[in-house]
């Protein structure tokens, strides 16, 4: 990957002719206000060959159009001279010296793409055609928010668009980045200007000679919400209308115009009803399974036991791919049994160390940035030992009313600690295992201790009816002093 900035220098200094032709053009455009239509109404060029040069696409522009476009631009010695130099650099060269988008792709996955066609069919149509543009794909560490993102990149590549693929400082890289990607150095410094780099008013000159107004997509993956500026993001779309954008965060962004998509993990049926070979959870793990364990076949009871280990672990893909891991050392029923057990150790990756610190970090960088009464919350549910609960739990656990507890409940999906199960045939929702293994075990203390101004103690009003067992026949939780858990 190139490692030379790619930010033309200013059209007026004498390092302006080096610049690209199209970028000098639109450049000095902006400078004094003028719109493509002005430019050429003032040049008496066509508004498409305004176009296609502050594009590139005209590869070898006349003398006579740079000297009418300088005219109309008003332009002294020095720029004209620049701009002069560069359409003829353009002919020498059979083309204008800046990077080809049509050569941009986005990085290799890793991992074939396992029960997400639905979510990367409908993030990649809504892009493409520009129903959004901002798209961030939210969800707990490792449930596989790059390998959506990978996949809505390559059908909107297919599409014609360029990619411009920026991966965050230290965020892991699950994919192969593409050799020599020409759009590396201008996804970076996209993504520096929406950090705060260099001057709010000045989007990156050399994205807005590449790109101008033509379709892309660029994708922010594991970036950090908090730090990315919201009015720069406005510039940005504003001066470059065909650009999409896609992120890949544990937090929303919480801006106008966000279309937030949550990403639960895959989808991993209670086994009570028959082991479904079909389920995405179970062909994830079998996928893993050929790798470590090639002799294991996948009969009826093998299938069993890995429908249960699969439930058990909620269908997080990173998750899965660490206990299957551990089938070098133990058989599918001794598995099932540390997972029934304490699936705690079980999130170390034993041929990959890191990935077990990385969920472990990921998991317990969420839960720190929940507020004290959610993480009381969860603690209070984890601590009632069952594996499904209602709204209507939340409610009597918290003596708060059914509409906060709903914002609460929905924080907690959007934060990715829990998701929804319809095991039970009702709508309930699951504390991941994840979660309950990492997370600080619950006591009394704890779910007494949350600050009054983290929220208001009401009596509970909502008249809902004694909340029944689950399916695995637990008791509903004892409702504790209004006021354990936050909105």
């Amino acid at each position: 990957m190139a490692t030379t900035s790619l930010s033309s220098p200013s059209p007026e200094g004498g390092a302006a002719g080096t610049a690209a032709l199209g970028t000098l053009i639109r450049d000095h455009r902006l400078r004094i206000g003028l719109t493509q239509r002005e430019l050429a109404d003032l040049s008496t060029i066509s508004v498409r060959a305004i176009r296609d040069l502050e594009k590139g696409k005209a590869q070898r522009p006349r003398a006579d159009t740079i000297r009418l476009i300088a005219d109309a631009l008003r332009l002294g010695p020095r720029a004209r001279a620049a701009l002069e130099d560069a359409g003829r650099r353009g002919h020498r060269s059979g083309g204008p010296r800046h990077l080809s988008p049509e050569r941009s792709a986005p990085p290799v996955p890793l991992h074939p793409l396992i029960g997400r066609r639905a979510e990367a069919a409908v993030v990649t149509e809504e892009l493409r055609s520009g129903t959004e543009r901002l798209i961030t794909v939210v969800g707990l560490s490792g449930v596989g928010k790059t390998r959506l993102a990978l996949e809505a990149a390559a059908g909107l590549h297919a599409a014609g668009f360029p990619v411009l693929w920026h991966t965050a400082p230290g965020a892991v890289a699950d994919c192969l980045p593409a050799d020599d990607d020409p759009l590396g150095v201008p996804a970076a410094e996209c993504a520096g200007f929406l950090r705060g780099d260099g001057p709010a008013e000045s989007v990156p000159p050399a994205l807005t000679g590449l790109l101008g107004d033509r379709e892309a997509l660029l994708v922010l993956d594991g970036a950090d919400t908090g730090t990315l500026d919201f009015h720069r993001l406005g510039r940005l779309l504003r001066e470059l209308p065909g650009l999409r954008l896609l992120v890949t965060s544990d937090t929303p962004w919480n801006v106008p115009g966000e279309r937030l998509f949550l990403l639960a993990p895959l989808e991993a049926p209670a086994p009570s009803g028959g082991a479904r070979p079909d389920a995405p959870a179970i062909r994830f793990f079998l996928s893993r399974l050929r790798h470590v364990r090639p002799d294991i076949v996948p009969d009826d009871r093998a299938l069993t036991d890995i429908a249960w280990i699969c439930h058990r672990l909620d269908g997080h893909p990173l998750a899965l791919a660490a206990a299957a891991s551990w089938l070098t050392l133990c058989d599918l029923p001794t598995l099932r049994g540390i997972v029934d057990s304490d699936p705690a150790p079980l999130l170390d990756h034993l041929a990959d160390g890191r990935s077990g610190s990385r969920l472990r970090e990921g998991v317990g960088r969420t839960l720190a940035g929940l507020s004290a009464g959610h993480r009381s919350l969860i603690a209070g549910l984890c601590a009632a030992g069952r594996d499904e609960f209602l709204l209507e739990d939340v409610v009597r656990l918290t003596g708060l009313p059914l509409a906060q507890c709903g914002r609460t409940v929905r924080d907690l999906l959007v934060g990715g600690v829990i998701r929804s199960s319809t095991d039970s045939g009702r709508s309930a929702f699951r504390v991941l295992c994840v979660v309950r293994a990492l997370a600080a075990p619950a006591t009394p203390t704890d779910l007494a201790a949350v600050p009054a101004t983290d929220l208001t103690p009401v009596p509970v009003t909502t008249g809902l009816a004694p909340v029944p067992a689950t399916a695995a026949g637990a008791a509903a939780p004892a409702a504790t002093p209004a006021g354990t858990a936050a909105a």
